[in-house]
Formats: structure tokens, C-alpha cells, sequence
């Protein structure tokens, strides 16, 4: 594997990686960055959570409920 060509980091190369690791503890200091990084992976979680819980509505909406009809279709009926 090739260091200096991985994909998710396009065309940046080892040194110039390391020169942003640098400018950003220079930034942060040591303290922050893992709590930067723990913000971070919540984040992720909640994104995940919420993805997952709209892929379980879409998936219920289209399933017949017990009368027969289809779930919610948008369609105001009380009119």
C-alpha cells in the first residue's frame, strides 16, 4: 500500500500530512485534540442513530397496517 496515495486523503502526501497533524496541535494543544476527537465520534454515533431510526420510519410507512390500508401517505383524509 502506497502511503502517499491513499484515497479518503486525495493528493496529499506524508509530509504534508504531517505539517497539518502539526498546525493543528499547534492550534488545539495536546489537551483538546482528544476531546475534539470525542466530540467528534458522538457526533458519528448520533448521525448513525438518527439515520438508522429515519431507514425504520420509511421502512413502517410502507408496510399495511392492521386495517389493510398502507401507512402514512402524506394525504390529509379529514378534509
Amino acid at each position: 500500500m502506497d502511503m502517499e496515495r491513499l484515497l479518503f486523503l486525495g493528493g496529499l502526501q506524508i509530509g504534508e500530512i504531517v505539517i497539518i497533524a502539526l498546525v493543528i496541535l499547534l492550534l488545539f494543544g495536546g489537551r483538546k485534540i482528544p476531546e475534539l476527537m470525542k466530540g467528534l465520534g458522538k457526533g458519528v454515533k448520533s448521525f448513525k442513530e438518527g439515520m438508522t431510526e429515519v431507514e425504520k420510519d420509511l421502512d413502517s410507512a410502507g408496510q399495511p397496517d392492521s386495517t389493510g390500508k398502507s401507512g402514512n401517505t402524506g394525504a390529509d383524509s379529514s378534509k
